[in-house]
């Protein structure tokens, strides 16, 4: 466009006073925002050691620690991985602790052990409880794994282990119990196929047999490899065409995949017969041509976990108590690409998807996942009147849930009533010895679900409300910041 002579002097000025402002850009031109210095093109890495949960930059090697663990063994903690969160535009970090802490007797204090499931931002510093559950037999959670669909993992001990699969899809809910002894067979998580399908490699106990587990139908499909009773855990590329298997005592394998679940399922479990399945969207839809496993490092050990490049070019294996970083495509045996956290007793690590206009710097580390277990433990004591070994055997505990983000006859619930008990039947809970508990696997969910509570029997009747998350409950009006007092003139 000509700009007409009797304009000139106008713009001129108009373009100076702009320049002088702006830092010199230029105006009525639209800029995309300047990229981060230290975007993560190459995605980032995640791992769990001793200190907590981190995070490390592939391309620089620098770590931040994200939600720290208390020193000392006080949790026994799983994970990290990657996965969505509702209203996230990127992944977000997951892991499991369970509190190793010395557990309350008859006669002598400690804590409930309960096995908790966390989410953590690390670019806002936000960590989010998803569930808890009081867990007095095992060593807690273990095995998490994550696509884009499910979070699934481990719990149980002494071959009575389940598998249990959160929807990640949703807000906070209950998780589909998928393989539970005696009625369905005990069932170790070994790795999770990329994409919205959601099929989660699984082990039999018994067997040693290999499944892919559909969270969505609750079938077992045959898996596409053969693999071995003491093979794993196991990373899937984002793509679905390689994985990446942990052998026993020769390190890590590569082998081409298919995802593709077949149509017709298959039952190792004892007194069930499975429901037909539908097939699953396929990654790669083309069968791929079998292979002989590509050693990347025969000398290895055992690797506690793995972990593919956003672009299947490197794997990360945590081995040795660090991170080795290898060639996808390297001959066997070559030297790692690279070595990060040597000596920091690494045994947990996952590898994002690019992260765009994000960077380390922008991490934001949070208290970690005390507060919150500390907090429930405060919650769930039992009145001091009632805790004594007569005054126990005595002692009702009646539970109620509710959604905070609307009103709920729940929250003034302040007496177990024979009416109340009919209209609002209650969620199973005991006493333990000095706290009470759920008595129900993963009972306490997180985000805005509070719970309303009701001991009587050995006292007059107390009520509370609590949440995983925070006690306020999600619909309780701003508090306004009292004024400040005008200064006097």
């Amino acid at each position: 466009m000509r700009v007409p002579t009797s304009w000139r002097p106008a713009l001129a000025a108009a373009l100076l006073l702009a320049s002088a402002c702006g830092g010199g850009s230029t105006p009525g031109v639209l800029h995309s925002p300047s990229p981060v210095q230290g975007a993560l093109a190459g995605g980032f890495i995640a791992y769990l050691n001793d200190k907590g949960i981190g995070v490390v930059d592939p391309a620089t090697g620098k770590s931040t620690m994200v939600a720290p663990l208390p020193g000392g063994g006080g949790f026994r903690a799983s994970g990290p991985v990657w996965a969505p969160a509702p209203g996230v535009s990127y992944p977000v970090l997951y892991f499991t602790i369970h509190d190793d802490r010395a557990p309350e007797r008859r006669t002598t204090t400690g804590v409930v052990p309960y096995d908790w499931l966390f989410r953590a931002d690390p670019f806002t510093g936000v960590i989010e409880p998803v569930a808890a559950s009081a867990d007095l037999q095992s060593n807690g959670p273990f095995g998490i794994v994550a696509n884009a669909h499910y979070l699934a993992l481990t719990v149980g001990c002494c071959a009575n282990y389940e598998v249990d699969a959160f929807d990640l899809t949703r807000p906070p809910s209950a998780p589909k119990v998928l393989a539970k002894p005696p009625t369905q067979a005990a069932m170790f998580t070994e790795g999770a196929a990329p994409g919205a399908d959601g099929l989660i490699a699984v082990r039999a106990v018994g067997t040693g047999a290999w499944y892919w587990l559909n969270p969505t139908a609750a079938v077992l499909n045959p898996f596409p490899l053969s693999l071995g009773p003491e093979d794993g855990p196991i990373a899937i590329s984002a793509n679905g065409t390689l994985a990446a298997i942990s052998l026993p005592d020769r390190g890590p394998v590569i082998l081409p995949i298919n995802v593709a679940a077949p149509a017709a399922p298959v039952s190792p479990a004892a007194g069930g017969t499975p429901a037909s399945s539908p097939a699953a969207s396929p990654i790669r839809a083309s069968p791929l041509p079998s292979a002989a496993p590509r050693h990347v490092n025969s000398k290895l050990t055992h690797a506690d976990a793995l972990a593919w490049s956003p672009d299947a070019k490197n794997l990360a294996v945590a081995v040795n108590g660090e991170i080795q970083i290898y060639s996808a495509t390297g001959a066997d045996g070559a030297a790692p690409l690279n070595r990060f956290l040597t000596g920091a007793n690494i045994t947990g690590v996952d590898w994002s998807a690019p992260v765009a206009n994000k960077s380390l710097a922008l991490v934001k580390p949070n208290n970690g996942p005390q507060p919150f277990v500390d907090a429930l433990l405060d919650a769930t004591k039992l009145p001091a009147a009632a805790d004594s070994p007569a005054a126990r055997a005595q002692t009702k505990v009646y539970l109620w849930q509710f959604d905070s983000t609307k009103s709920s006859p729940i929250a003034a619930i302040t007496d177990s009533t024979p009416a109340v008990l009919q209209q609002y039947p209650p969620l199973p809970a005991g006493v333990v010895f000095h706290h009470w508990a759920p008595s129900t696997t993963w009972e306490l969910l997180g985000g805005c679900t509070r719970y309303r509570v009701v001991i009587t029997g050995s006292v007059p009747p107390t009520a509370s409300t609590f949440g995983l998350a925070s006690n306020t409950l999600c619909n309780a009006p701003a508090v306004s910041p009292t004024p400040s007092p005008s200064p006097s003139k």
